[in-house]
């Protein structure tokens, strides 16, 4: 017994001692495991967190919302709009290999295209992006499993090809390559845009939300749309009717430098600007250096009038056409004998041009063409400014002021050009040409800095030099080369060139290839506009007078009454202020967008405040002009108009979105109208309208009476 009762004790000491070694060894572990959890929590958290949402969350960048872009009237421009762009998760798809033939059917993309994106990774790749909504519905009405769709923006540009140059153009990732959307891209771009897409245990993707959403700001311009759509069009009926390789039509309010119009040709769709070769996407107005030909004439009078060294009424003896310089045989495009200087600037007498530079002397010459801002860049707000080409004086050969006073050997672009005119028409005074008026976001124009600060004009002239130089050029539209530049209404003055190109296989001046140009401003006491024209190597006529001064009388006759510019100049003939040459077969060519077509195109497309895109208010004018239904009988016919009461701008519009020809006679407001209010005319139809004062509609409605 004793011993038994000895081994229980002993047998109770061992259970317990195992026990003891138990409990020690949990809380030991206990121990290390809580003591690992402690470490991971505190010390590795960072770390694993990361871990798991690298597993759980992708991260996808996304293109911006970026600010719109309005003309002066608060007509967008360009605007963006959401988008619907798909992508997949592959370990989510069943049948990887029918998915991408499948979806390779609905979108066009080749199917090996799709298999290798969809074998580049396990858990995110796009399928495509900035889907069109039919595209959209065909990928969804496939139900693939593991196939999604994220919202992303889309730049659009609802007047297409119109001023395509001067807005430039966006990437896929929306970034600005060209125009204003590049000069601009850090003001408008906007901040990028990331979604987090997540999954769940079972690889189940879904939406993780914004992270953030900031707009790039809006963009005001100094642009006013029908005026760059009077601009485009004309350019192009003229390139179609003289076959010229380029042109560039620039329009400019030369009392501040803001630029109304400015027009390219070649020209490009900015929707679709890829499809375009490079050379059709320059910007010609600002980058494209030419010699300037006879217009530079301007600058040589300029001088010497200023300098006083000459005077209009002052005879130089032409030679008959011909001058010697340094050897070298300079002749005329005439033979002209004795000519005033009015005339010298009238017939573009080149070796009259001549003699009085060599009297100016080339220092003060060179100081002339400087201060006019050539050989500079204009500080224009555009990109791609090209300075020009002028040799330093101390490098000119003994010939050179004869070739620069006749517009060769010196290299000038048309906003350079444009800009030196401007000077003459507003009295001296050289502006920085610019196309930019302001930046607003949230309906607040943002403080002006960088390129919209203001910059303050310099004199280049005295106010009695453009005077006169105004007089002289007001004689080369009435007695000289630019007699088809005459405006039916208003005075006009201007000069004519007519550039030889260098022949690249002779190294010498064609006799054919020219830079035909007409830069000018109307009306003479008080201009309102400045508008250059240049067409590139124009067949059949290649003269200035022949083919550039028509387009600037065609778009002048359009634009000033569209800007109530009172007429200076009586007339008793009709005086069509609408398209020229309707009839013509090469112009109907180009019927293919009318006025008419910005409100129809317009309509199709999102609703700019939808889209986030506010129109600007403030102190810009804006058009409200409302949308007219025009009811169209079955013979095409539309209903005239009551215009009785209107301005010659709010006939002109109402004409213009009709697609008839207003016929403007007179100033002040509407009195009579032919055909009559409610006739039915067709489109295209002509429409003369009587102006004046309301005391004449009443004097003639009582002479009525008594008659």
């Amino acid at each position: 017994m004793p011993q038994n009762r000895a081994h229980a004790v002993n047998g109770d000491r061992s259970a317990a001692s195992r026990l003891l070694i138990v409990a020690g060894v949990a809380v030991l572990w206990m121990a290390a495991v809580f003591g690992r959890l402690g470490y991971l929590q505190l010390f590795r958290h960072s770390e694993y967190l990361a871990r798991a949402q690298r597993q759980q969350q992708h991260t996808i960048e996304i293109t911006p919302k970026r600010g719109s872009i309005f003309d002066r009237n608060g007509h967008p421009l360009a605007m963006s709009i959401p988008v619907d762009s798909a992508f997949a998760v592959p370990a989510e798809m069943v049948d990887q290999p029918l998915a991408a033939r499948l979806l390779s059917g609905v979108l066009g993309i080749p199917r090996d295209v799709l298999e290798e994106r969809l074998a580049s990774s396990r858990s995110f790749v796009w399928i495509a992006r900035k889907l069109p909504p039919d595209k959209k519905e065909a990928v969804e009405a496939l139900s693939l499993k593991g196939v999604y769709f994220q919202k992303e923006n889309q730049r659009i540009y609802p007047k297409r090809d119109l001023a395509a140059h001067l807005l430039g153009f966006v990437n896929l990732d929306e970034k600005g390559i060209g125009g204003l959307e590049s000069e601009l891209e850090n003001k408008i771009g906007g901040k990028s845009e990331k979604i987090i897409v997540m999954a769940d245990a079972r690889q189940r993707w879904f939406d993780g939300g914004e992270a953030q959403r900031e707009r790039g700001a809006d963009v005001v311009l100094t642009l006013d749309e029908k005026i760059q759509y009077i601009a485009e069009r004309e350019l192009s009926a003229a390139i179609v009717k003289t076959h010229a390789i380029a042109g560039t039509v620039i329009v400019m309010n030369p009392n501040n430098g803001e630029i109304l119009a400015l027009a390219n040709w070649p020209k490009f769709n900015p929707n679709t600007a890829t499809d375009a070769p490079a050379e059709t996407r320059m910007n010609r107005a600002v980058s494209a250096i030419y010699e300037p030909g006879s217009t530079f004439k301007l600058v040589t009078l300029a001088a010497a009038l200023d300098q006083g060294i000459t005077r209009p009424e002052e005879v130089f003896n032409c030679e008959n056409g011909a001058v010697y310089i340094a050897g070298h045989r300079i002749r005329d495009h005439k033979p002209f004998g004795l000519l005033t200087v009015s005339d010298i600037l009238a017939q573009s007498s080149d070796v009259g041009a001549i003699k009085i530079a060599l009297r100016l002397g080339a220092p003060k010459f060179y100081d002339y063409i400087r201060a006019f801002g050539f050989g500079q860049l204009t500080g224009v707000d555009l990109p791609g400014e090209s300075r020009g080409m002028l040799e330093h004086v101390e490098t000119w050969q003994p010939v050179s002021i004869g070739s620069i006073s006749m517009g060769q050997e010196v290299g000038v672009t048309p906003i350079q050009l444009i800009n030196a005119v401007s000077a003459i028409a507003n009295g001296g005074m050289l502006y920085r040409p610019h196309v930019i008026s302001e930046l607003r976001r949230g309906g607040t124009a943002l403080p002006p800095e960088g390129l919209l600060a203001p910059v303050e004009p310099r004199r280049v002239i005295r106010a009695e030099t453009a005077a006169t130089l105004r007089r002289l050029m007001e004689g080369v539209i009435l007695n000289g080369t630019g007699s088809l530049a005459r405006l039916d209404g208003w005075t006009a003055a201007g000069k004519t060139g007519s550039a030889q190109k260098i022949d690249p296989d002779t190294g010498h001046y064609s006799a054919t290839q020219l830079i035909a140009s007409f830069s000018g401003f109307a009306p003479i006491s008080n201009p309102a506009v400045t508008i250059l024209v240049s067409l590139d190597s124009p067949v059949g006529e290649h003269e200035g007078g022949q083919v550039a001064a028509p387009v600037f009388k065609r778009i002048a006759e359009q634009v000033l009454p569209y800007l109530d510019v009172p007429r200076d100049v009586p007339t008793g003939r009709l005086v069509q202020t609408a398209y020229r040459n309707r009839g013509n077969a090469d112009s109907a060519a180009l019927e293919d967008f009318t006025p008419a077509d910005f409100s129809a195109q317009s309509d199709k497309l999102p609703d700019p405040a939808e889209a986030g895109a506010a129109a600007p208010k403030a102190h810009h004018t804006v058009d409200k002009t409302p949308i007219v239904t025009v009811a169209v009988d079955a013979s095409g016919e539309i209903p005239v108009e009551d215009f009785a009461g209107k301005t010659m701008r709010e006939v002109t519009e109402a004409c213009l979105r009709l697609g008839l020809e207003p016929v403007l006679i007179g100033s002040g407001l509407a009195l009579e109208q032919s055909p009559a209010a409610g006739t039915s005319v067709r489109r295209g139809a002509r429409i003369t309208v009587q102006f004046g004062a309301p005391a004449q509609k009443i004097a003639k409605t009582a002479e009525k009476v008594r008659q």
